[in-house]
């Protein structure tokens, strides 16, 4: 009898199995939802920061013509005006991390010279999720 067991080969139970399986499972889940919160506040960071960059853009624009122009579009393709030196921003950076188009309003009107935001993952205009040029109100 003892020869028997010594050559028997070891294996995994069903119920080993289950348990290491139910395990892995929980662990991807737990994995998957810190991964969508962070994928959220990348697209919201990068909204800022593609907000700073267009006023930037809008800064050389005003310097070079004297005033802010009525459309972002102005910035990649010249109006027509003399002493425009752009264009300004790369093509294509006028969208929000969401595929939306930055939104633009000369004068603006939240206590700043333009209003230069984008409508936020809802994609909806005048909503707590907008993320703008301007301060938010407590």
């Amino acid at each position: 009898m003892k020869r028997e067991s010594k050559n028997r080969a070891r294996a995994f139970t069903l119920v080993e199995l289950l348990l290491v399986v139910t395990i892995i499972g929980i662990l991807a889940g737990a994995v998957l939802i810190n991964i969508s919160g962070q994928s959220k506040r990348a697209r919201i960071s990068r909204a800022g920061s593609d907000i700073a960059t267009i006023e930037s853009a809008l800064s050389l624009y005003e310097m070079d013509l004297g005033d802010y122009p009525d459309e972002l579009q102005s910035l990649l393709e010249n109006p027509g005006e003399d002493g425009w030196n752009g264009p300004y921003l790369k093509k294509n950076s006028l969208a929000d991390p969401w595929g939306n188009d930055y939104q633009y309003r000369y004068p603006g009107n939240y206590g700043v010279e333009y209003d230069l935001y984008s409508l936020g993952p809802d994609g909806t205009d005048g909503t707590d999720d907008d993320i703008g040029n301007w301060e938010k109100e407590s």
